[in-house]
Parts: C-alpha cells; sequence; structure tokens
C-alpha cells in the first residue's frame, strides 16, 4: 500500500521540479517529470517526492475529506485506548 499526498502546485521549474503546498504553509520542493502541461494552481497526487497524478478539484475535495474522516477515526481510537488502559487520568495527572 502506498500513501499519495494531495498539494496544490505553486510553481514548475523548466528542470523538472514543482513546488507544492501540502496544506500546511511549508513549500516542498518534488520531481514533476512524469506530468505533462503543470502550472500553478493544478491540484496533484504526490508520492515519495514524485507527483504522480493531476486532479480535478471534486476529486481533491473527496480525498481530504477522507483523510479528515481518517484523521477523526484515529483520534477517537486513541482516546478509548487511554480509557481501556487507564492513561487518560495519567496523562491528565502529568499536565
Amino acid at each position: 500500500m502506498c500513501l499519495g499526498i494531495p498539494g496544490e502546485v505553486k510553481e514548475v521549474r523548466p528542470d523538472g521540479i514543482a513546488v507544492v503546498d501540502f496544506g500546511d504553509g511549508v513549500l516542498r520542493e518534488v520531481d514533476a517529470g512524469a506530468i505533462e502541461d503543470l502550472k500553478p494552481g493544478d491540484l496533484v497526487i504526490v508520492h515519495a517526492g514524485v507527483i504522480i497524478e493531476k486532479l480535478k478539484p471534486e476529486e481533491a475535495e473527496e480525498i481530504v475529506k477522507n483523510f479528515e474522516e481518517f484523521i477523526n477515526e484515529l483520534e477517537r481510537k486513541a482516546e478509548e485506548l487511554k480509557e481501556l488502559l487507564g492513561l487518560a487520568n495519567m496523562i491528565e495527572e502529568e499536565k
């Protein structure tokens, strides 16, 4: 299984490198050589530092929604595990 992360292209350089924002405000350089006609504003999927796909806006929205649901579920499971192991009180006491 691989994990591709959605991002927005901010800059495309002649050397095949694109600068992508993954939504955290930090711009990262990635390999854009596998995708033709890439331009600033394009939404893309990046895996292992390589753009592997251009996305339509509705596809990007669906991916972000799925990530948010996944993160919420992980947080809920973490809380359940803390309760199960009796860690919730210990964590509060340390604060």
